[in-house]
């Protein structure tokens, strides 16, 4: 599909076209090519030693570079230097200087090599210094004491910074210190006075350093200056005064001219080529000597030559070896001269002639790289290849070096490289990289296929015809499909293959191909290009005067090409045409209904088409009366012989004489002025006056260097402007106005911040502009204190009482005077935090989750600012279910304003909470309050945390649970509701139990053998009954056995509740409601390990079709190799995995053979460490065998003591059970007793057939339960380390705690050994 492409018929877009056009093409990057440095950081990089360094460093080539780096010419290894990072597909280094890193630690010289297999590029040496701003060595500084008309020079001796400071001289009051002919600061800084007058005398001659790369200033000590005067000197200062004193006594007298600087008569200067050349000569002398430069046998040369600091310094910018020669400076006044001669020599640091430039070279071609470069004195050209020196670089035949140029005769691929010229000499060095790249390579043309261009006849046509290849295609041009090579002076053809054709007129539409070919191959490309007629306005819009109120038309009748589609705009003096109904836009014209005087203006038809542009105006007059067709309307001529008269400070007044009318009335003369003091070149509206005026008197302002001119305004138009009137600087006067927007607002507790906004240039009525700025305490009897700051916006009162009010006022003053009285604003001094706490806070607890408090606000005086609110601070103490403590997280609402009560949501029931209230200003937050305490009423509790169902028998079923994660109060009890589902998983009649809250196991008997049970379980505060979870379990089927449906009854037993059902007779007969439920799909939970050196116990539990075969697989944890798979016998649900390596971290999961994709989820164990030998071997010594029976007799002994108290009492009492686990010796033996519990256990039933989890001490079933005190162990076990696992199992033991406190948890301080771990699996 052709694509459309115009080309304007402007000249200037041509011509840029163009240059764009013959623009050297690059290779291609699909091809390979070497590394090009594309971007780096300058040879001399200054850094800010508080900021990141990034050191630039960007190439491009195929394939895509590698970067690495030297520093101080060995390699830095960035991945060593936590600090150094090198950014993705980039050589720059970013050094993290703003976390840690120090920039004095990274200063040296660094050079970036991008590498690929053609080549490596090297960057210039870049040398890192971090810029240096120290603090001025301490001196001790004498007053000077001068006489009048003596020279002086107070020196500055800025500390050596980097780069070095700039230089200027203030007093105490920041403001600069005049300067003058008499009295300037020399280059190196110091002040120098050709003579000392009275006015010269004070304390305050201060020398700043500015260090602009940190943005920091240094300040001198203050240098003292008395000059003396003898004739004010009385007889009694004479008398105490030494000749010494007083240099002699001598009466002042003129002196003729000193140099004091430079010394002697000759000096030399050595500048580069390219820079700034300054020449300085400060002489003394009375009267104040004046400065001529001349250079001898030669001129100064022009448009680069200039004088600063009251001619004492030449300035000659861009230097070369030209400007070398001597220079003279000569210090004159009445009696007499002196004159120095500076002799300058330009050197130059290398620049390049011919820079080499990259070639690229199909194999057995020749080509030469050319470096030439000079300077004085002359560099050095060396070569490089791939950034080793070319002498010691790997040989290439097809490479000879001669000087500055290489050549290379017959290349080959190999002979690809990246070659550097380095040329130098002792003021610097020039490096450039340049390849030599081997490619054989058919022609290509990059320009896209059957491009259309559109060119409008008469105008240039360029054809693209972009092409790269190697050896350099050979490019001809046809036109047609087997039209003849084009050759001719009516064609250019550029290098880069555009065919150009300087004026295409019709017939030189057509199609158009490029052909590029070389020794590899052709490839041609066909354009197409179509001429288009240009368009034409063949009728204008006409000049046209028309009578008030009548109409007018404008015609612009156009011609254009039949293909392209114009677009006709009308404007009105260059811009929109009002929105007017009355303009009324035909396709040939404009129509103007009911004329009005604003209707006069130039009308513009303007015809656009996507090739081209054309417009045409005319100019509408409306008049009064019908126009005399015989008169030419025009615009006036413009006013001429402008005249300035009476001249006063604040008027002028200006006189012209008015140029002809060309038949129209001038209505009236516009006044406008230049300011060329502050805006030269810009002009301004001054005023207008009537046509029949022709003199008028201006107000002007002070301090403005005036120039007038006079435009003449008719019915037509307005004329031309006249040539400027001559110029007229108005004196200096005191400023009209005061800053605006005065603030004063406090920073810090002791200070007020006083800012406004300047003065413009033009509102400073002239030099010196500064502020007064004064202040004062609000309603206190106090006078003002002011101070003059230069110009500025901002100054800083110190020592200020902690936000109190302020009257403040800021008045503009120059050296002529102040302006008027400026008006006061109230501003306060700076916040300090606030010092009283609320009081009588009051909280009122609205239910389980939400409070209410209330405080006391107070006193303002107190806050010490600004008053923005009070924040609450509240927290959770404690849970009264429970007695242990957790990690407090405080909490915080803020309520804004001067309110005294706010809302505490989302608390939780049941708990202990503190607060606290505290106030806020601006600057921070007060003391608190003293801690209220608030407790929570009781509320509904969560759902058990778990409900288990072990141990199925043909008739029971054991059931264990966990009590609620938040109990929300003190447990009443458990509710327990199950019932049978039958084959059809229809729900059969609901049994409900009430179980004791300090329960925590029971055991349901009597059930039908082979039934599966729905069991729903919640937990009872006093307010009612939480939400539940849900069970279901089945039990085993006994085919010799009739099938029965019971009745359960709760039976006692240690640590469980047993549920016994009675047989009925009718149950057999009748059989129960059933409802329809979901299918129960078949799973595999609960999954547990239990693990020692070499292998590992692994149990689940399962539900679903009966006779299923189980598989476990197991693997190392974290890593990517295949599951290994055992298969279990027979239909058990535990397995033994041996043969695993000591300590060792391994996941496991178990399935189902025939179901495909069933599997249990993945668990994860670790394995024991390894024992030593001894360890093992421990068991068959005597001295450990006699241990084990005594401690045997120990556990026996306890276990009747145990048994014969439980027989007196029932129940431990609270402190026996507190004294029981404070002692690390007996506590285990009572956990084992099992006798906190109104039931018996079933703990020694279920032991022996359910495995531990790795690190479980106790089985899952010893959880100690609450009874009728509060106070039971169980209390203790909400802190981190009294975790229990999904089987109950307490996992505290070996969580990696060493000890805790008794009210911690109910663990054993037992420690455990290896022989324990192996009896958990016995």
């Amino acid at each position: 599909m052709m694509k459309k492409k115009s080309i304007p018929a402007s000249k200037p877009f041509l011509i840029l076209f163009l240059c764009q056009m013959i623009s050297a093409l690059d290779v291609p990057l699909d091809l390979s090519q070497p590394p090009t440095i594309t971007h780096q950081s300058p040879k001399d990089y200054i850094v800010d030693p508080r900021e990141n360094i990034v050191i630039q460093c960007e190439a491009k080539g195929k394939p895509p570079p590698s970067f690495s780096w030297t520093r101080n010419g060995t390699h830095f290894d960035i991945d060593k230097d936590a600090q150094v990072t090198m950014k993705p597909n980039s050589g720059t280094l970013v050094i993290n200087i703003m976390n840690g890193g120090k920039a004095e630690a990274y200063e040296g010289v660094y050079q970036c090599t991008a590498r690929n297999e053609r080549g490596a590029a090297i960057s210039n040496n870049i040398v890192i210094r971090p810029s240096r701003s120290p603090l001025w060595t301490k001196e001790k500084l004498e007053p000077h004491q001068v006489r009048e008309g003596d020279s002086l020079v107070l020196h500055c001796r800025p500390p050596v910074g980097l780069p070095p400071p700039i230089i200027f001289w203030m007093d105490n009051a920041f403001q600069r210190l005049p300067q003058s002919e008499r009295v300037s600061q020399g280059l190196n800084g110091d002040l120098y006075f050709s003579n000392v007058q009275p006015e010269d005398t004070r304390e305050d001659y201060i020398c700043y350093a500015r260090f602009n790369h940190t943005q920091t200033i240094q300040q001198k000590q203050p240098i003292s200056v008395k000059v003396f005067s003898l004739d004010s000197l009385n007889d009694t200062i004479a008398a105490n005064l030494s000749d010494t004193d007083i240099y002699g006594a001598k009466p002042v007298t003129e002196r003729q001219p000193v140099l004091l600087t430079p010394t002697g008569s000759t000096s030399t200067k050595v500048e580069l080529r390219g820079n700034v050349l300054l020449l300085e000569c400060i002489a003394a002398g009375l009267p104040t000597p004046v400065i001529r430069w001349i250079k001898e046998g030669g001129e100064l040369p022009a448009n680069r030559t200039f004088f600063e600091n009251f001619k004492k310094t030449l300035k000659i910018i861009d230097v070369s070896e030209a400007d070398s020669g001597n220079y003279k400076c000569i210090a004159r006044n009445t009696l007499g001269s002196v004159h120095h001669v500076i002799s300058v020599t330009v050197k130059a640091a290398p620049y390049w002639i011919t820079a080499p430039r990259n070639l690229v070279l199909s194999p057995g071609e020749d080509g030469t790289l050319i470096c030439r470069a000079n300077g004085n004195p002359k560099p050095s050209i060396s070569w490089l290849a791939n950034g080793v020196p070319i002498a010691i670089a790997p040989e290439d035949p097809s490479r000879k070096v001669d000087g500055d140029t290489i050549i290379f005769s017959h290349v080959q691929e190999r002979s690809s490289a990246v070659y550097q010229c380095n040329a130098s000499n002792e003021y610097g060095y020039l490096l450039a990289n340049a390849f030599v790249n081997v490619l054989a390579e058919p022609p290509r043309i990059l320009t896209p296929a059957n491009k259309l261009y559109q060119v409008i006849a008469d105008s240039p046509a360029l054809l693209d015809c972009a092409y790269f290849g190697s050896p350099k295609p050979e490019i001809e041009w046809f036109k047609g499909v087997k039209g003849s090579i084009l050759r001719g002076n009516e064609y250019v053809f550029h290098d880069n293959g555009t065919l150009e054709i300087p004026v295409a007129q019709k017939d030189s539409t057509g199609t158009y191909t490029c052909v590029a070919r070389n020794e590899l191959g052709k490839i041609q490309n066909e354009v197409h290009l179509e001429i288009k007629d240009p368009t034409m306005i063949i009728k204008q819009p006409e000049y046209k005067v028309v009578q008030r109120y009548g109409q007018v038309s404008f015609e612009c009748i156009i011609k254009h090409d039949s293909t392209l589609l114009p677009t006709v705009i009308w404007l009105k003096d260059n811009d929109e045409l009002p929105d007017d109904e009355r303009f009324l836009v035909g396709k040939d014209n404009l129509t103007i209904m009911n004329v009005t005087d604003k209707d006069d203006g130039t009308y513009t038809c303007i015809v656009n088409t996507t090739l081209d542009s054309v417009s045409a105006s005319a100019v509408l007059t409306v008049v009064a009366a019908p126009p005399t067709p015989a008169i030419i309307y025009a615009r006036p001529n413009p006013p001429f012989d402008l005249e300035l008269t009476g001249q006063l400070e604040r008027s002028i007044e200006l006189s012209w004489i008015p140029g002809d009318e060309n038949n129209s009335p001038i209505t009236h003369f516009v006044i406008e002025y230049e300011d060329g003091l502050h805006e030269p070149g810009v002009w301004h509206y001054q005023t207008e006056v009537p046509g029949t005026q022709t003199t008028v008197q201006l107000k002007l302002s002070p301090y403005v260097n005036y120039s007038f001119r006079v435009v003449a305004v008719n019915k037509i138009g307005r004329s031309q402007p006249s040539e400027p009137s001559e110029q007229y600087l108005t004196k200096s006067a005191s400023p009209d106005e005061n800053p605006a927007n005065v603030q004063g607002i406090g920073s810090e507790p002791d200070n007020l911040v006083i800012t406004w906004e300047s003065l413009k240039g033009f509102q400073s009525n002239g030099p010196g502009l500064q502020y007064k700025v004064s202040w004062r305490q609000k309603d206190v009897d106090d006078e003002w204190t002011s101070v003059i700051v230069a110009n500025v916006s901002k100054y800083i009162v110190s020592g200020t009482p902690t936000f109190v009010p302020y009257e403040i006022k800021v008045q503009a003053l120059n050296d002529l005077g102040y302006a008027p009285e400026p008006s006061e604003v109230i501003g306060h001094s700076g916040e300090d935090l606030p010092m009283v706490a609320p009081g009588n806070v009051q909280v009122h607890v609205i239910n389980s989750t939400l409070a209410k408090v209330h405080w006391d606000p107070v006193p303002l005086k107190t806050v010490r600012g600004h008053l923005q609110g009070y924040k609450v601070y509240y927290w959770k103490v404690q849970s009264l279910s429970r007695r242990s403590r957790r990690h407090v997280e405080k909490k915080i609402l803020t309520f804004r304003g001067n309110k005294t009560f706010g809302m505490l949501p989302g608390l939780e029931p049941y708990s202990s909470y503190k607060l606290n209230v505290r106030v806020v200003n601006g600057k921070g937050e007060g003391p608190a309050s003293p801690d209220k305490v608030f407790k929570t009423p009781e509320g509904v509790p969560s759902s058990p945390s778990y409900l288990k169902i072990t141990n199925p028998t043909l008739d029971s079923l054991t059931l264990e649970w966990g009590s609620p994660t938040h109990p929300n109060g003190v447990l009443t009890s458990y509710i327990l509701k199950f019932q049978p589902i039958n084959n059809t998983h229809e729900l059969g009649p609901l049994v409900e139990i009430r179980i004791p809250a300090n329960e925590s196991s029971l055991i349901l008997k009597n059930l039908n053998y082979s039934t599966r049970y729905k069991f729903y379980f919640n937990a009872q505060t006093s307010v009612g009954s939480g939400s539940q979870i849900t069970e279901e379990a089945v039990t085993i089927m006994d085919e010799g056995k009739m099938a029965g449906i019971l009745h359960p009854a709760v039976v006692a037993g240690k640590g469980y509740s047993e549920i016994l059902f009675a047989t009925s007779p009718v149950m057999h007969t009748v059989r129960p409601t059933f409802y329809k439920v979901q299918p129960l799909y078949p799973r595999i939970r609960n999954v547990t390990t239990a693990a020692a050196e070499t292998y590992a116990n692994i149990s689940w539990e399962y539900e679903g079709p009966d006779h299923a075969n189980f598989y476990v697989e197991y693997g190392v944890a974290g890593s990517k190799e295949d599951w290994k798979k055992e298969i279990v016998n027979g239909s058990r649900s535990f397995f033994v995995l041996k043969g695993l390596t000591p300590g060792t971290a391994y996941k496991v999961r178990v399935g189902a053979e025939g179901l495909s994709g069933f599997r249990s989820s993945e668990d994860v164990f670790e394995t024991g460490p390894a024992m030593a030998s001894r360890q093992v071997d421990i068991a068959t010594q005597g001295w450990f065998i006699g241990l084990m029976c005594a401690v045997a007799l120990l556990i026996l002994i306890l276990l009747i003591v145990c048994f014969i108290r439980r027989n007196k009492g029932g129940k431990y009492p609270v402190k026996e059970k507190e004294d029981a686990h404070a002692d690390p010796e007996i506590q285990p033996m009572k956990e084992d007793d099992g006798t906190f519990g109104e039931y018996r256990s079933l703990e020694s039933d279920a032991e022996d057939h359910k495995p531990l989890k790795k690190g479980s001490r106790t089985p899952s079933d010893r959880t100690v339960k609450k009874e009728d005190s509060d106070d039971s162990l169980v209390d203790y076990g909400e802190g981190v380390n009294g975790q229990f696992n999904e089987d109950g199992s307490f996992i505290g033991q070996y969580s990696g705690k060493k000890e805790k406190e008794p009210a911690e948890g109910n663990e054993s301080s037992e420690a455990p050994s290896p022989v324990n771990a192996m009896n958990s699996f016995v």
